[in-house]
Protein backbone atom coordinates (compact mmCIF):
# COMPACT_ATOMS: atom_id res chain seq x y z
CA UNK A 1 0.00 0.00 0.00
CA UNK A 2 0.67 3.57 -0.86
CA UNK A 3 0.38 6.15 1.13
CA UNK A 4 1.57 9.97 1.73
CA UNK A 5 1.70 11.85 4.64
CA UNK A 6 1.77 15.99 4.82
CA UNK A 7 3.12 17.48 7.26
CA UNK A 8 6.58 16.41 9.02
CA UNK A 9 5.87 17.63 12.71
CA UNK A 10 5.38 15.13 15.84
CA UNK A 11 2.45 13.75 14.93
CA UNK A 12 3.19 13.47 10.70
CA UNK A 13 6.72 11.95 11.02
CA UNK A 14 6.38 9.57 13.78
CA UNK A 15 2.84 8.18 11.82
CA UNK A 16 4.89 8.42 8.69
CA UNK A 17 7.59 6.08 10.54
CA UNK A 18 5.47 3.80 12.30
CA UNK A 19 3.51 3.02 9.06
CA UNK A 20 7.01 2.64 6.76
CA UNK A 21 7.75 0.18 10.06
CA UNK A 22 4.47 -1.81 9.45
CA UNK A 23 5.22 -2.18 5.50
CA UNK A 24 3.67 0.55 3.82
CA UNK A 25 5.16 2.18 1.35
CA UNK A 26 5.34 6.22 2.96
CA UNK A 27 6.03 9.82 1.48
CA UNK A 28 6.30 12.34 4.15
CA UNK A 29 5.55 15.87 2.24
CA UNK A 30 6.50 19.25 3.85
CA UNK A 31 6.38 22.89 2.71
CA UNK A 32 9.39 23.44 4.46
CA UNK A 33 12.39 22.86 2.42
CA UNK A 34 15.22 22.92 4.99
CA UNK A 35 13.17 20.42 6.77
CA UNK A 36 13.01 18.13 4.50
CA UNK A 37 16.51 18.14 3.29
CA UNK A 38 17.38 17.52 7.17
CA UNK A 39 15.38 14.45 6.86
CA UNK A 40 16.47 13.30 3.40
CA UNK A 41 19.82 13.66 5.29
CA UNK A 42 19.25 11.41 8.25
CA UNK A 43 18.74 14.31 10.59
CA UNK A 44 15.67 14.50 12.98
CA UNK A 45 13.99 17.62 14.29
CA UNK A 46 12.03 16.09 16.80
CA UNK A 47 13.32 14.13 20.06
CA UNK A 48 11.24 11.14 20.42
CA UNK A 49 13.34 8.35 22.10
CA UNK A 50 13.56 5.69 19.26
CA UNK A 51 12.60 7.45 16.28
CA UNK A 52 15.85 7.92 14.96
CA UNK A 53 16.69 4.49 14.55
CA UNK A 54 13.55 3.51 12.73
CA UNK A 55 13.35 6.51 10.31
CA UNK A 56 17.21 5.87 9.64
CA UNK A 57 16.17 1.98 8.52
CA UNK A 58 12.97 2.73 7.01
CA UNK A 59 14.68 5.41 4.78
CA UNK A 60 17.73 2.93 3.62
CA UNK A 61 14.91 -0.11 3.15
CA UNK A 62 13.31 2.73 0.80
CA UNK A 63 9.51 2.57 2.40
CA UNK A 64 10.06 6.25 3.84
CA UNK A 65 10.87 9.18 1.56
CA UNK A 66 10.50 12.63 1.93
CA UNK A 67 9.77 15.55 0.08
CA UNK A 68 8.00 19.05 -0.23
CA UNK A 69 6.01 18.50 -3.63
CA UNK A 70 2.47 16.73 -2.70
CA UNK A 71 0.89 16.94 -6.11
CA UNK A 72 3.98 14.31 -7.57
CA UNK A 73 2.95 11.59 -5.52
CA UNK A 74 -0.77 11.77 -6.11
CA UNK A 75 -0.56 9.59 -8.97
CA UNK A 76 0.83 6.87 -6.80
CA UNK A 77 -1.27 6.63 -3.56
CA UNK A 78 -4.21 5.40 -2.29
CA UNK A 79 -4.58 8.05 0.73
CA UNK A 80 -3.29 10.94 2.01
CA UNK A 81 -2.95 11.65 5.80
CA UNK A 82 -3.39 15.37 6.53
CA UNK A 83 -1.22 15.87 9.68
CA UNK A 84 -0.89 19.66 9.63
CA UNK A 85 -0.51 21.94 12.28
CA UNK A 86 -3.97 23.56 14.11
CA UNK A 87 -2.57 26.09 16.51
CA UNK A 88 -5.18 27.82 18.56
CA UNK A 89 -6.19 31.33 17.07
CA UNK A 90 -6.55 34.21 19.21
CA UNK A 91 -9.74 32.90 21.04
CA UNK A 92 -8.46 29.89 21.70
CA UNK A 93 -10.50 28.04 18.49
CA UNK A 94 -8.12 25.43 16.17
CA UNK A 95 -6.64 27.21 13.17
CA UNK A 96 -7.99 25.15 10.46
CA UNK A 97 -5.71 27.14 7.42
CA UNK A 98 -3.04 24.45 7.02
CA UNK A 99 -5.78 21.59 7.08
CA UNK A 100 -7.78 23.52 4.32
CA UNK A 101 -4.59 24.25 2.44
CA UNK A 102 -3.89 20.58 2.47
CA UNK A 103 -7.51 20.26 1.24
CA UNK A 104 -7.25 22.34 -1.64
CA UNK A 105 -4.04 21.44 -2.93
CA UNK A 106 -5.61 17.74 -3.06
CA UNK A 107 -8.27 18.69 -5.36
CA UNK A 108 -6.32 20.93 -6.90
CA UNK A 109 -4.31 17.82 -8.32
CA UNK A 110 -6.02 14.22 -7.58
CA UNK A 111 -6.53 12.07 -10.87
CA UNK A 112 -8.71 8.49 -9.42
CA UNK A 113 -10.06 8.01 -6.12
CA UNK A 114 -8.04 8.68 -3.41
CA UNK A 115 -9.02 9.30 0.64
CA UNK A 116 -7.74 12.41 2.34
CA UNK A 117 -7.77 11.55 5.88
CA UNK A 118 -7.52 14.47 8.72
CA UNK A 119 -5.48 13.10 11.52
CA UNK A 120 -4.14 16.28 12.70
CA UNK A 121 -6.85 17.01 15.80
CA UNK A 122 -9.44 19.52 14.79
CA UNK A 123 -12.84 20.58 15.99
CA UNK A 124 -16.49 18.93 15.17
CA UNK A 125 -16.99 19.71 11.65
CA UNK A 126 -14.01 20.16 9.89
CA UNK A 127 -14.41 17.17 7.62
CA UNK A 128 -17.30 18.76 5.93
CA UNK A 129 -15.33 21.93 5.67
CA UNK A 130 -12.52 19.99 4.01
CA UNK A 131 -14.88 18.20 1.83
CA UNK A 132 -16.46 21.10 0.51
CA UNK A 133 -12.84 22.57 0.18
CA UNK A 134 -11.80 19.72 -2.45
CA UNK A 135 -14.95 19.70 -4.13
CA UNK A 136 -14.91 23.67 -4.94
CA UNK A 137 -10.75 23.11 -6.62
CA UNK A 138 -12.59 19.91 -8.70
CA UNK A 139 -15.42 22.33 -9.83
CA UNK A 140 -12.69 24.83 -10.41
CA UNK A 141 -10.78 22.08 -12.74
CA UNK A 142 -14.50 21.42 -14.32
CA UNK A 143 -13.31 17.56 -13.49
CA UNK A 144 -15.57 14.83 -11.44
CA UNK A 145 -12.95 12.80 -9.80
CA UNK A 146 -14.52 10.65 -6.64
CA UNK A 147 -12.72 10.98 -3.68
CA UNK A 148 -13.52 10.73 0.45
CA UNK A 149 -12.56 12.07 3.33
CA UNK A 150 -12.08 10.40 6.48
CA UNK A 151 -10.69 10.90 10.34
CA UNK A 152 -8.51 8.76 12.15
CA UNK A 153 -7.29 10.81 15.39
CA UNK A 154 -3.95 10.53 16.67
CA UNK A 155 -3.47 9.17 20.47
CA UNK A 156 0.38 9.49 21.03
CA UNK A 157 2.05 10.49 24.01
CA UNK A 158 5.40 12.40 23.32
CA UNK A 159 7.78 10.71 24.56
CA UNK A 160 6.39 7.14 24.39
CA UNK A 161 4.86 7.72 20.55
CA UNK A 162 6.37 5.15 18.78
CA UNK A 163 4.71 2.12 21.63
CA UNK A 164 1.81 4.14 21.59
CA UNK A 165 1.39 3.89 17.92
CA UNK A 166 2.55 0.04 17.00
CA UNK A 167 0.73 -1.24 19.93
CA UNK A 168 -2.36 1.39 20.60
CA UNK A 169 -4.81 1.23 23.27
CA UNK A 170 -7.35 1.70 20.00
CA UNK A 171 -7.25 2.64 17.10
CA UNK A 172 -10.45 5.48 16.08
CA UNK A 173 -11.36 6.19 12.22
CA UNK A 174 -14.34 7.90 11.08
CA UNK A 175 -15.68 7.28 7.47
CA UNK A 176 -18.94 8.14 5.87
CA UNK A 177 -18.39 5.39 3.10
CA UNK A 178 -18.04 1.27 2.40
CA UNK A 179 -14.88 2.49 0.35
CA UNK A 180 -13.24 4.31 2.24
CA UNK A 181 -13.86 1.71 5.37
CA UNK A 182 -12.17 -1.20 2.97
CA UNK A 183 -9.14 1.05 2.56
CA UNK A 184 -8.31 2.05 6.34
CA UNK A 185 -9.58 -1.60 7.40
CA UNK A 186 -6.73 -3.10 4.72
CA UNK A 187 -4.00 -0.33 6.39
CA UNK A 188 -5.00 -1.20 9.93
CA UNK A 189 -5.16 -4.79 9.35
CA UNK A 190 -1.77 -5.84 10.91
CA UNK A 191 -2.70 -4.32 13.99
CA UNK A 192 -5.96 -6.38 13.86
CA UNK A 193 -4.35 -9.62 13.47
CA UNK A 194 -2.51 -8.89 16.83
CA UNK A 195 -6.33 -8.10 18.26
CA UNK A 196 -5.25 -4.14 18.53
CA UNK A 197 -9.23 -2.40 18.90
CA UNK A 198 -9.94 -0.50 15.75
CA UNK A 199 -13.01 1.43 16.29
CA UNK A 200 -14.89 2.60 13.15
CA UNK A 201 -17.55 5.46 13.74
CA UNK A 202 -19.00 8.55 11.65
CA UNK A 203 -17.01 11.05 11.36
CA UNK A 204 -18.21 13.95 13.69
CA UNK A 205 -18.06 11.66 16.48
CA UNK A 206 -14.24 10.48 15.54
CA UNK A 207 -13.46 14.27 15.59
CA UNK A 208 -15.30 14.29 19.03
CA UNK A 209 -13.63 11.32 21.11
CA UNK A 210 -10.13 13.07 20.30
CA UNK A 211 -10.97 16.01 22.26
CA UNK A 212 -13.23 14.61 24.78
CA UNK A 213 -10.43 12.20 25.86
CA UNK A 214 -7.78 14.71 26.14
CA UNK A 215 -10.18 16.73 28.08
CA UNK A 216 -11.26 13.97 30.43
CA UNK A 217 -7.20 13.31 31.44
CA UNK A 218 -7.14 17.25 31.58
CA UNK A 219 -9.83 17.07 34.19
CA UNK A 220 -8.38 14.62 36.22
CA UNK A 221 -5.28 16.18 36.46
CA UNK A 222 -6.61 19.50 37.62
CA UNK A 223 -9.39 17.78 39.73
CA UNK A 224 -6.56 16.15 41.49
CA UNK A 225 -4.34 19.59 41.75
CA UNK A 226 -7.28 21.27 43.15
CA UNK A 227 -7.89 18.07 46.09
CA UNK A 228 -4.35 18.26 46.44
CA UNK A 229 -4.40 22.30 47.34
CA UNK A 230 -6.92 21.67 49.62
CA UNK A 231 -5.45 18.79 51.66
CA UNK A 232 -3.14 20.90 52.30
CA UNK A 233 -5.10 23.52 54.30
CA UNK A 234 -7.03 20.71 55.76
CA UNK A 235 -4.33 18.66 57.04
CA UNK A 236 -5.00 15.80 54.76
CA UNK A 237 -1.94 13.78 53.06
CA UNK A 238 -3.05 14.30 49.30
CA UNK A 239 -1.19 10.90 48.29
CA UNK A 240 -3.05 8.67 50.60
CA UNK A 241 -5.96 10.34 49.07
CA UNK A 242 -5.09 9.69 44.96
CA UNK A 243 -4.32 5.68 46.73
CA UNK A 244 -7.75 5.70 48.30
CA UNK A 245 -9.75 6.97 45.25
CA UNK A 246 -7.60 4.87 42.72
CA UNK A 247 -7.96 1.62 43.92
CA UNK A 248 -11.86 2.39 43.22
CA UNK A 249 -12.25 0.48 39.90
CA UNK A 250 -14.71 3.02 39.00
CA UNK A 251 -12.29 5.79 38.78
CA UNK A 252 -8.72 4.28 38.45
CA UNK A 253 -5.34 4.92 39.82
CA UNK A 254 -3.90 6.96 36.02
CA UNK A 255 -3.55 10.48 35.64
CA UNK A 256 -4.18 11.09 39.30
CA UNK A 257 -1.03 12.23 40.26
CA UNK A 258 -0.67 15.92 42.04
CA UNK A 259 2.17 18.45 40.19
CA UNK A 260 2.59 22.03 39.22
CA UNK A 261 0.15 22.26 35.72
CA UNK A 262 0.04 20.47 32.95
CA UNK A 263 1.46 21.72 29.66
CA UNK A 264 2.51 20.57 26.07
CA UNK A 265 0.95 20.51 22.59
CA UNK A 266 -2.48 18.88 23.45
CA UNK A 267 -4.11 19.45 26.75
CA UNK A 268 -3.90 23.34 26.76
CA UNK A 269 -4.99 23.63 22.95
CA UNK A 270 -8.05 21.04 23.07
CA UNK A 271 -9.59 21.94 26.16
CA UNK A 272 -8.98 25.53 24.72
CA UNK A 273 -10.45 24.43 21.50
CA UNK A 274 -13.72 22.54 23.05
CA UNK A 275 -14.32 25.24 25.13
CA UNK A 276 -14.65 27.52 22.19
CA UNK A 277 -16.39 24.70 19.63
CA UNK A 278 -19.51 24.84 22.42
CA UNK A 279 -19.47 28.68 22.49
CA UNK A 280 -20.35 28.86 18.62
CA UNK A 281 -22.90 26.59 19.13
CA UNK A 282 -24.18 28.31 21.77
CA UNK A 283 -23.40 25.64 24.30
CA UNK A 284 -20.69 26.65 27.82
CA UNK A 285 -18.71 23.86 28.61
CA UNK A 286 -18.47 24.84 32.48
CA UNK A 287 -16.09 21.81 33.88
CA UNK A 288 -13.63 22.57 31.41
CA UNK A 289 -13.58 26.30 32.20
CA UNK A 290 -12.94 25.11 35.69
CA UNK A 291 -10.40 22.92 34.55
CA UNK A 292 -8.53 25.55 32.28
CA UNK A 293 -8.45 27.89 35.60
CA UNK A 294 -7.27 25.48 37.75
CA UNK A 295 -4.40 24.60 35.54
CA UNK A 296 -3.19 28.07 34.75
CA UNK A 297 -3.36 28.77 38.78
CA UNK A 298 -1.40 25.40 39.23
CA UNK A 299 1.31 26.87 37.31
CA UNK A 300 1.94 29.52 40.08
CA UNK A 301 1.85 27.09 43.27
CA UNK A 302 5.62 26.23 43.25
CA UNK A 303 6.32 30.41 43.11
CA UNK A 304 4.44 31.00 45.89
CA UNK A 305 5.58 28.14 48.04
CA UNK A 306 9.26 29.47 46.96
CA UNK A 307 8.09 32.92 47.75
CA UNK A 308 6.22 32.23 51.48
CA UNK A 309 9.32 30.31 52.70
CA UNK A 310 11.19 33.81 52.35
CA UNK A 311 8.48 36.10 53.04
CA UNK A 312 8.29 37.56 49.79
CA UNK A 313 11.82 38.57 49.68
CA UNK A 314 13.55 36.75 46.44
CA UNK A 315 15.18 39.41 44.63
CA UNK A 316 18.83 38.18 44.49
CA UNK A 317 18.14 35.04 45.67
CA UNK A 318 19.75 32.07 43.49
CA UNK A 319 17.14 29.57 42.56
CA UNK A 320 18.01 25.92 41.06
CA UNK A 321 15.39 24.68 38.24
CA UNK A 322 15.53 20.60 37.59
CA UNK A 323 13.52 19.94 34.09
CA UNK A 324 12.23 22.23 31.82
CA UNK A 325 10.45 20.47 29.19
CA UNK A 326 6.58 19.92 29.53
CA UNK A 327 7.31 16.28 30.68
CA UNK A 328 10.01 13.57 30.77
CA UNK A 329 11.39 11.81 27.69
CA UNK A 330 10.56 15.13 25.40
CA UNK A 331 12.21 18.50 24.52
CA UNK A 332 8.90 20.31 24.30
CA UNK A 333 8.31 23.67 26.13
CA UNK A 334 4.43 24.32 24.45
CA UNK A 335 3.20 25.77 27.52
CA UNK A 336 4.97 24.33 30.16
CA UNK A 337 4.85 25.04 33.70
CA UNK A 338 8.74 26.10 33.71
CA UNK A 339 8.28 28.95 31.13
CA UNK A 340 6.04 30.45 34.33
CA UNK A 341 7.71 29.63 36.49
CA UNK A 342 11.03 31.07 35.03
CA UNK A 343 8.75 34.00 34.44
CA UNK A 344 8.15 34.75 37.90
CA UNK A 345 11.32 34.56 39.26
CA UNK A 346 12.99 37.29 36.52
CA UNK A 347 10.29 39.73 37.95
CA UNK A 348 10.83 38.78 41.26
CA UNK A 349 14.62 39.31 40.51
CA UNK A 350 15.73 36.42 41.07
CA UNK A 351 18.82 34.43 39.36
CA UNK A 352 17.84 31.00 37.71
CA UNK A 353 20.14 28.31 37.38
CA UNK A 354 18.46 25.61 35.24
CA UNK A 355 19.33 21.93 33.67
CA UNK A 356 16.96 19.92 31.80
CA UNK A 357 18.80 16.80 29.89
CA UNK A 358 17.36 17.48 26.73
CA UNK A 359 15.35 21.14 26.50
CA UNK A 360 18.04 23.49 27.10
CA UNK A 361 18.74 24.40 23.43
CA UNK A 362 14.92 25.23 23.29
CA UNK A 363 14.57 27.02 26.38
CA UNK A 364 17.59 28.89 25.06
CA UNK A 365 15.75 29.59 22.13
CA UNK A 366 12.57 31.01 24.09
CA UNK A 367 14.20 32.45 26.40
CA UNK A 368 16.80 34.62 23.63
CA UNK A 369 15.68 38.28 25.15
CA UNK A 370 15.29 37.17 28.81
CA UNK A 371 15.67 40.17 30.98
CA UNK A 372 19.30 40.76 32.49
CA UNK A 373 19.71 41.39 36.12
CA UNK A 374 22.35 44.33 37.03
CA UNK A 375 25.27 42.65 38.30
CA UNK A 376 25.13 39.29 37.28
CA UNK A 377 28.24 37.61 36.91
CA UNK A 378 26.88 35.94 33.21
CA UNK A 379 25.44 38.43 32.14
CA UNK A 380 22.28 36.88 32.45
CA UNK A 381 19.32 36.03 34.81
CA UNK A 382 19.16 32.32 33.84
CA UNK A 383 21.65 30.35 33.98
CA UNK A 384 22.00 26.84 31.94
CA UNK A 385 24.28 24.24 33.55
CA UNK A 386 25.67 21.46 32.40
CA UNK A 387 24.61 18.70 34.51
CA UNK A 388 22.28 18.67 37.90
CA UNK A 389 24.45 19.16 40.62
CA UNK A 390 25.84 22.40 38.78
CA UNK A 391 22.84 23.71 39.21
CA UNK A 392 21.95 23.57 42.97
CA UNK A 393 25.64 24.64 43.53
CA UNK A 394 25.37 28.05 46.33
CA UNK A 395 21.19 27.67 45.05
CA UNK A 396 19.01 28.94 47.92
CA UNK A 397 16.62 26.70 46.78
CA UNK A 398 15.66 23.81 44.25
CA UNK A 399 12.34 23.45 42.10
CA UNK A 400 11.81 20.10 40.93
CA UNK A 401 9.66 20.66 37.57
CA UNK A 402 9.73 18.03 35.44
CA UNK A 403 10.17 14.39 36.83
CA UNK A 404 12.81 13.07 34.42
CA UNK A 405 14.31 9.75 35.81
CA UNK A 406 17.81 10.90 36.80
CA UNK A 407 16.31 13.46 39.16
CA UNK A 408 14.43 10.35 41.35
CA UNK A 409 17.52 9.54 43.25
CA UNK A 410 19.51 12.28 43.90
CA UNK A 411 22.82 12.20 46.11
CA UNK A 412 21.03 14.44 48.80
CA UNK A 413 24.38 14.73 50.79
CA UNK A 414 26.39 15.95 47.93
CA UNK A 415 23.01 18.99 47.19
CA UNK A 416 23.07 19.27 50.98
CA UNK A 417 27.04 20.21 50.90
CA UNK A 418 26.44 22.06 47.63
CA UNK A 419 23.16 24.39 48.26
CA UNK A 420 23.47 28.02 50.07
CA UNK A 421 19.73 27.12 51.86
CA UNK A 422 18.70 23.10 52.06
CA UNK A 423 14.72 23.70 50.28
CA UNK A 424 13.59 21.18 48.37
CA UNK A 425 10.27 22.25 46.65
CA UNK A 426 9.08 19.42 44.74
CA UNK A 427 6.52 20.12 42.25
CA UNK A 428 5.67 16.55 40.94
CA UNK A 429 5.90 14.74 44.66
CA UNK A 430 8.61 12.12 43.74
CA UNK A 431 10.52 12.05 46.80
CA UNK A 432 9.89 10.58 50.26
CA UNK A 433 9.29 13.49 52.74
CA UNK A 434 11.23 11.50 55.61
CA UNK A 435 14.35 10.76 53.27
CA UNK A 436 14.44 14.09 52.30
CA UNK A 437 13.48 15.30 56.26
CA UNK A 438 17.03 12.83 57.15
CA UNK A 439 19.35 14.54 54.87
CA UNK A 440 18.66 17.76 56.68
CA UNK A 441 16.28 19.51 53.96
CA UNK A 442 13.18 21.63 54.40
CA UNK A 443 10.98 20.03 52.21
CA UNK A 444 7.46 21.03 50.48
CA UNK A 445 5.56 19.26 47.90
CA UNK A 446 1.81 19.55 46.14
CA UNK A 447 -0.47 19.11 48.74
CA UNK A 448 1.76 18.90 51.66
Amino acid sequence: MNIAIVGTGYVGLVSGTCFAEMGVNVTCVDVNQAKIESLQNGQIPIYEPGLDEMVLRNQKEGRLKFTTDLASVLDDVEMVFSAVGTPPDEDGSADLQYVLAVARTFGQNIKKYTVLVTKSTVPVGTAQKVKAAIQEELDKRGVQVPFDVASNPEFLKEGSAIVDFMKPDRVVVGVESEKAKELMTRLYRPMMLNNFRVIFTDIPSAEMIKYAANSMLATRISFMNDIANLCELVGADVNMVRKGIGSDSRIGSKFLYPGCGYGGSCFPKDVKALIKTAEKNRYRMRVLEAVEDVNEYQKTVLFKKLSKHFKGYLKGKTVAMWGLAFKPETDDMREATALVLIDLLLKAGVTIKVYDPVAMDECKRRMANAPVIPGSDRGSSIVYCNDMYEAVLDADALLLVTEWKQFRMPSFGVMKKSMKNALIIDGRNIYDPKEVGEAGFEYDAIGG
